[in-house]
């Protein structure tokens, strides 16, 4: 069997050839063809064989290379295995991979510090949605950006979520002709017009906000003069818990109130996400003030389930605070969108409303165990204590019966 040619895929600064060994041009030198971005094929006008730019896609040119014969050699920007196409090809053809130095590296070493403690992630050519609980709290971040996701909009974006103990690193067109560097204050960086090839750092200056699980109820903003309508920290603690939540899991919260679940489910699932659903306008507004205070965006609308979970992707995990009187159909589109060995947790205060849940998860074939969960708070009174009750909540989580050997 004949084996498919090995093509090379090399790495290449904004300083063009200089950042190139003399191996590595030899190969461009004698390859066929070159392939690349439009600014990296720049690098070589006086290349002999046929340039393809690469664009519109790396499906289109894989299905390319596969039915090419000749030889050929990649161009990508930096380390093509470090947020790159090297991934996605790697998957797809049989290539070699010559890696030079990521931006990232060229960005820590112009401030002198080391980056193996640092968070890297990339909003290159992707939403930013969720991307503040997933960088709070770092002392060092790196932020690979696009034209959409510049430095000054991410700027406003952290301002926005209160993250001002940090102050950024900005570097330019890294070993071109243009390069540029410099600290920025938020607001400075706000109101700044940057190159388009950039890395952002952020440096923690100043002690960030902590929250442990299980945030005390009257931090949340809620509903007045109907204070408590709100999933309780304790019963909040244990749903969760029996949640079962990972670090990238996908969550529902449906009938999200406050956003109290929503937003600890976000602290723990922060590389996920989070979609929430509210009927009343006034408590989903409380739920988009509470994402701001404790940092964290999550998807929250306005509606009565299961009318608008159709926009929301399949979960991992489902937690059911209210199902507003519409249990059966609301738990019937949630058990077939339930992704495999997921688990959805509702809590009902009323025995009616547990035997209703009971029943309808026997319908759909799902297996279910119950905490009743009865507590009390001391409460001070002629310098001894009583206890006061809050309301007992049965939490039902529901799992399939096939994937529980049942």
């Amino acid at each position: 069997m004949e084996l498919t040619q090995s093509i090379k895929l090399i790495g290449i600064g904004d300083n063009g050839l200089a950042s190139l060994l003399p191996q590595y041009i030899q190969w461009i030198e004698n390859s066929e063809v070159l392939i690349g971005g439009e600014r990296l094929l720049e690098f070589f006008p006086y290349y002999k064989g046929e340039k393809i730019i690469l664009k519109n896609g790396l499906k289109k040119i894989v299905e390319t290379i596969q039915n090419e014969k000749r030889k050929i050699v990649i161009l990508a920007s930096g380390d093509p295995l470090f947020y790159g196409l090297g991934g996605y090809l790697s998957k797809k053809l049989n290539i070699e991979v010559y890696p030079y130095v990521s931006s990232v590296q060229l960005a820590f070493s112009k401030i002198g510090e080391s980056w193996q403690d640092a968070y890297i992630t990339s909003v290159h050519g992707r939403s930013m949605k969720g991307l503040i609980q997933k960088i709070d709290g770092y002392d060092k971040i790196a932020l690979l950006t696009d034209s959409e996701n510049n430095p000054s909009t991410i700027a406003q974006y952290l301002i926005e979520f209160g993250m001002t103990e940090y102050q950024a690193f900005i570097a330019e067109n890294l070993q071109g002709e243009n390069e540029k560097t410099g600290w920025y204050s938020l607001e400075e960086m706000k109101d700044g017009t940057f190159s388009a090839l950039n890395v952002v750092i952020l440096k923690r200056v100043a002690p960030s906000p902590k929250w442990s699980l299980g945030i005390e109820d009257d931090e949340f903003s809620q509903r007045r003069p109907d204070k408590g309508l709100i999933t309780k920290k304790e019963i909040r603690v244990l749903s969760l818990h029996a949640l079962q939540l990972q670090k990238e899991s996908i969550v529902w919260d449906i009938g999200t109130c406050t956003g109290s679940m929503a937003i600890e489910a976000a602290k723990i699932a922060r590389e996920g996400q989070v979609f929430a659903i509210e009927k009343n306008e006034g408590d989903l507004a409380n739920c988009m003030e509470n994402q701001h205070k404790f940092r964290t965006d999550l998807t929250a609308i306005h509606g009565k389930a299961p009318e608008g979970l159709d926009s929301f992707p399949n979960p991992d995990a489902i937690f059911i605070g209210g199902t507003g009187g519409n249990m059966k159909e609301l738990l019937k589109v949630c058990c077939e969108r339930l992704n495999d060995n997921g688990r959805i947790v509702l809590n009902a205060a009323t025995i009616e409303n547990l035997y209703k849940a009971l029943e309808y998860f026997k319908e759909l074939n799902f297996k279910t165990n119950i905490l009743h969960a009865q507590l009390a708070h001391n409460k001070p009174i002629l310098g001894m204590n009583r206890f006061t009750p809050l309301n007992p909540i049965y939490i039902i989580t529901a799992t399939r019966k096939e994937e529980n050997n049942d």
